[in-house]
């Protein structure tokens, strides 16, 4: 197993979501895929930011403990996420090495950088298990 750059490893094409999508469309979309990181992207493809499951939950604990959980799914429709998506964070390039990545990772403390490229489109998703699914493969 040969193994050096990005796009090595990386999921190509992952899920996104639309700048204009709602926090319920990225809930569902997190909890029916099994995900916790979802690119944000234009209508050309562009990235724009990323929403994790992280800013997820604590906008949600946020709209219960200000509303109650009886408002949660109605709240959920009508926020959107460019207006609760991280703005700034890191991403890297499909030529990248791994290992400077996974240094970035391990400095950083990142679960998630999307791979874009020059032009900044959306081109794939390198996470955190990805590299521990790489270390297990090494190791057995």
């Amino acid at each position: 197993m040969m193994l050096n750059t990005v796009t090595d490893l990386m999921t190509a094409d992952p899920f996104a979501v639309s700048l204009k999508a709602s926090l319920k469309d990225a809930h569902e979309l997190m909890r029916e895929k099994n995900i916790r990181h979802i690119p944000v992207i234009d209508d050309h493809g562009i990235l724009q930011g990323m929403l994790t499951q992280k800013i997820m939950i604590a906008k949600v604990m946020g709209i219960m403990a200000t509303f109650g959980a009886n408002a949660l799914e109605r709240k959920e429709k009508y926020t959107l996420v460019e207006d609760i998506m991280a703005t700034d964070f890191a991403s890297t390039q499909p030529n990248k090495s791994l290992a400077e990545v996974a240094e970035f990772f391990v400095s950083n403390r990142h679960g998630c950088m999307p791979v874009v490229d020059k032009n900044n489109k959306l081109l794939g998703i390198l996470t955190s298990s990805d590299f521990v699914r790489l270390a297990a493969a090494l190791l057995s």
